[in-house]
């Protein structure tokens, strides 16, 4: 019988979108008190796949990644726990101004963090649960049946895949 094997270290990032770049950013730098610093952010996108947030924070929104630095896998449920709390720090009439979804990349995939049950998300704990959104193959990150219309595009794809690159140097440091 082999023995457990101690897994790597993972890349996390937070999604973040609301309809002010400042009140995003402002979370972001709260929620950087417990991740430590942003190490890199994408541009920011529209973020128009869906309206199903629109009754609470109304339109048009706007969304960036932020990628922090390496942390243990398991750090996932606390990290959610932590945006969570965040969210919550920045509401207006009982409706939150800022979105933060976070999640972690490894070489061969990124996983979601979020705190709804279905079929295809495992349980970790404290009410959170984890969602493996795309896979690493043939060169490039793949969607899954499940993944949101938002991570299967294209200039989505293109981001992770050069957070994978950058995650690769952080690992041979």
């Amino acid at each position: 019988m082999s023995r457990p094997t101690e897994p790597i270290p993972a890349l996390f990032f937070v999604s973040a979108f609301g309809r002010k770049k400042e009140i995003i950013l402002s979370a972001v730098e709260k929620l950087a008190k417990f991740l430590g610093p942003v190490q890199w952010t994408s541009p920011w996108l529209a973020f128009d796949f869906t309206d199903y947030y629109t009754p609470e924070f109304g339109k048009p929104l706007v969304r960036a990644f932020f990628f922090f630095g390496l942390r243990p896998q398991e750090d996932l449920i606390e990290v959610k726990h932590w945006a969570y709390e965040v969210e919550r720090s920045f509401m207006e009439n009982e409706r939150r101004l800022v979105n933060l979804d976070p999640g972690y990349l490894l070489l061969s995939r990124l996983v979601l963090s979020t705190f709804k049950d279905f079929a295809h998300r495992i349980y970790l704990g404290r009410g959170v649960f984890a969602e493996v959104t795309l896979i690493f193959r043939g060169g490039s990150f793949k969607p899954l049946p499940w993944t949101y219309p938002d991570y299967a595009a294209p200039e989505t794809i293109a981001l992770f895949n050069k957070a994978r690159e950058d995650y690769k140097k952080l690992l041979r440091c």
